[in-house]
């Protein structure tokens, strides 16, 4: 049984994440929020979780899952990015198509 938990153990930490541009977006308002994420998979349960607990950082989207709840709000990709042969030029070319969506989509910032 330790041979299979140190197999998944170590099969996980190999595992390729997808780095990428998000939306969320709120149906009652018309309001969406642009994000950049290093791994896309995992954002929307850490962005839930955060609006659930009441905390999270961005205002006006606390504001919209407070007023509408967790079935007014939406999740989507936006874009995902190719993998990057260094994090220094995945973040740049992160930050340069979260400008690119969030002026696009007339989206705040998450």
């Amino acid at each position: 049984m330790t041979i299979d938990r140190k197999a998944a153990i170590a099969a996980y930490k190999e595992r390729k994440t997808i780095a990428g541009i998000y939306v969320v977006r709120c149906a009652a308002s018309g309001e969406a929020w642009v994000g950049q994420a290093p791994n896309l998979e995992t954002i929307q349960n850490r962005i839930w979780f955060s609006l659930r607990q009441g905390n999270h950082t961005c205002r006006t989207l606390q504001a919209a899952w407070n007023a509408h709840g967790e079935a007014g709000l939406t999740f989507g990709e936006c874009e995902r990015l190719e993998d990057e042969e260094t994090d220094y030029v995945r973040n740049a070319l992160l930050k340069e198509r979260v400008l690119h969506w969030r002026d696009e989509l007339k989206a705040e910032a998450i």
